[in-house]
């Protein structure tokens, strides 16, 4: 939750009592109990993050219960350098992995090129199921995070 004001508070110029008035709730002092304590009803979760900016609050439970978030697409056709990324990334985490269990790479490395390949692919089977109804893109995306 920290993380999450802490950015509002850099990137949008928000304080907590902006941040709580953006949410609709009755009193700052609310938001501020979450914080002191750590605890915020899942409900407000999605309220807090936009009002903030950022979803660290939802990566961090997402982590916790070890799964794998994406952003999801929304169906627009790829352009062809889309495509060779993928592949080079793909490239890049299979030399990696091999190179790994003969204890020629670093594991962070690893993994992290494993995690941004298993994105990049769950990302375009997302991408191939909204072809036939893509939505509106109204730039939702947060060039920021």
């Amino acid at each position: 939750m920290e993380l999450c004001i802490e950015y509002g508070r850099q990137k949008h110029n928000l304080s907590v009592d902006r941040i709580a008035d953006r949410m609709g709730l009755p009193q700052k002092w609310t938001l501020y109990k979450w914080m002191e304590n750590g605890r915020i009803p899942s409900i407000e979760i999605p309220a807090f993050e936009h009002a903030c900016g950022a979803n660290f609050v939802t990566v961090y439970l997402a982590t916790a219960a070890h799964k794998l978030l994406i952003d999801i697409p929304v169906g627009k056709k790829p352009v062809d350098t889309d495509i060779l990324t993928l592949n080079a990334n793909f490239n890049d985490a299979i030399s990696l992995l091999t190179r790994f269990y003969k204890g020629e790479a670093d594991m962070q490395d690893t993994l992290s090129a494993l995690t941004n390949t298993i994105e990049s692919i769950a990302f375009h089977r997302e991408n191939i199921q909204k072809d036939h109804a893509p939505e509106l893109d109204f730039g939702t995306e947060h060039e920021d995070e």
